[in-house]
C-alpha cells in the first residue's frame, strides 16, 4: 500500500462513510489488510477486535459482519466488508468464501486497468506526527497515553479533535504545542525536526508561532482586557497592536474593563485576542466552550471562523461537543492513545448553524 491510512473508495448502504479515513492497522480493517486473511463476526459487540471507527457518528449499527482482502495475488490493496444480513441473521464460512472469491476478482481488475483515485488533499503540511509515543510513570509501572500517534497537519485549516477524557488528545496537542515531550517518535513543524528541542528553541517557538485558548480564559485578574493583551504582544516582535488584536473579538468598548467585569463569553474573547495578537501561525484551543452556554459558544466560535477567513491561520481545537466538529475541514477521533479516524467536511458549517 502506498499509504499508511485506509480510505473508504465505494460504499452501498444509508451510511455515507466516503469522508472518514482510519490508519491502517486499526480494527477489523486493519486486521485484514496487515494479515492478508479474511474475517467473518457473527456479533461485532461481543468481539474486541471491531472497533466500528469507520462508522463513528454515522447511526449506522454493525452487528454481523464479513471482512475480505483486496488481494491481487502481489498485494493486499485494500479490504471489502459487508455488514448485516437482511434477514437479520449472521453470516455464514460459505458466504465469507464467496466474498472472498470475489474480492480477489475485484483485486486484479483494479490492478490490471491501473485504477488510481484523486482524494484531493493534496495539502502544504504544517505540523507531521510519525509515531509519536507518550508515556508515563506510575509507581513501579509505566501509562502508555500515545501508542502511535501519526498525523498531519494542514496549513490553514480547522481541525477538531474528538475524544473520550483520557483517550490521549490533551497529550497530543501538548507535545505539538512544546508544553510536553514525546517518549518516542518524530514531530517535524515546517519540516525541521522538533522531536526534542532545545530551551531556547522551545521558547521562541512558543512565542512567535504559537497561540494558545484555554477552557478557564487564565487572565491575569489585576489587568484590564487590553493590557492582558498587550502584556502578550510585549513578548512577539511581530505583534499587531493590542487594540486591533481587542477590536477583531469584538470588544474594543471593553477594552479597560478588568476580567471581573466582564461574561464568561467576553473573557474568551479576550482569551483569543491574546492568542492572535502574536499574529501565529497556529493557535490550539483546548475545550474553549466547555464553560459557555449555547448562545455564548457560537458566540465564541464565530469569533475563530472569522480568524480562519481572514488571517489564515491553522486552528486545532479540542472539544468533547461532536456538534462543533460540523464547523471543522477535518475531524480527529482520538482512541486509546491512536488516531481512530479522520473525517473530511466537504462543506463545513457555519457557527451560527450549529445545534446543541
Amino acid at each position: 500500500m502506498e499509504t499508511d491510512r485506509l480510505i473508504p473508495l465505494y460504499h452501498i448502504g444509508p451510511s455515507d462513510i466516503s469522508n472518514v479515513s482510519i490508519e491502517n492497522g486499526i480494527g477489523i480493517e486493519g486486521i485484514v489488510t496487515g494479515s492478508g486473511n479474511s474475517v467473518l463476526i457473527e456479533d461485532t459487540s461481543k468481539d474486541p477486535r471491531f472497533e466500528g471507527t469507520v462508522f463513528d457518528e454515522s447511526g449506522f449499527s454493525a452487528k454481523s459482519m464479513i471482512c475480505v482482502p483486496l488481494n491481487n495475488l502481489q498485494n493486499i490493496i485494500g479490504c471489502v466488508e459487508v455488514f448485516n444480513r437482511n434477514d437479520g441473521n449472521c453470516f455464514d464460512t460459505r458466504e465469507m468464501q464467496f466474498c472472498s472469491r470475489m474480492a480477489a476478482l475485484a483485486a486484479i481488475v483494479i490492478e490490471d486497468n491501473g485504477l488510481t483515485i484523486d482524494r484531493g488533499e493534496q495539502k502544504e503540511v504544517l505540523i507531521s506526527l510519525r509515531g509519536v509515543t507518550k508515556d508515563y510513570p506510575a509507581g513501579d509501572s509505566v501509562v502508555h497515553v500515545l501508542k502511535g500517534i501519526n498525523l498531519d497537519i494542514y496549513k490553514n485549516e480547522f481541525l477538531v479533535v474528538l475524544g473520550e477524557s483520557g483517550c490521549g488528545k490533551s497529550s497530543m496537542v501538548n507535545i505539538i504545542g512544546g508544553m510536553d515531550s514525546l517518549t518516542d517518535g518524530e514531530l517535524l513543524i515546517d519540516g525541521k525536526d522538533f522531536s526534542h528541542p532545545s530551551d531556547k528553541e522551545l521558547t521562541k517557538f512558543r512565542r512567535e508561532y504559537l497561540g494558545f485558548v484555554f477552557q478557564s480564559y487564565n487572565l491575569m485578574p489585576n489587568l484590564t482586557a487590553q493590557e492582558n493583551v498587550q502584556f502578550i504582544a510585549d513578548l512577539s516582535p511581530s505583534s499587531m497592536p493590542a487594540s486591533e488584536a481587542i477590536s477583531r473579538v469584538g470588544l474594543t468598548e471593553r477594552a479597560d474593563y478588568y476580567p471581573a467585569a466582564l461574561s464568561g463569553g467576553q473573557q474568551q474573547r479576550v482569551a483569543i485576542a491574546r492568542a492572535i495578537v502574536k499574529r501565529p501561525r497556529i493557535i490550539f484551543a483546548d475545550e474553549p466552550t466547555a464553560a459557555l452556554d449555547y448562545q455564548t459558544s457560537i458566540e465564541v466560535l464565530s469569533v475563530f471562523e472569522e480568524i480562519m477567513k481572514n488571517r489564515g491561520t491553522t486552528v486545532v481545537m479540542i472539544t468533547h461537543n461532536p456538534e462543533i466538529a460540523k464547523m471543522a475541514n477535518r475531524v480527529v477521533k482520538i482512541r486509546n492513545g491512536r488516531v481512530a479516524s479522520i473525517r473530511t467536511n466537504l462543506r463545513p458549517l457555519p457557527a451560527t448553524e450549529l445545534v446543541w
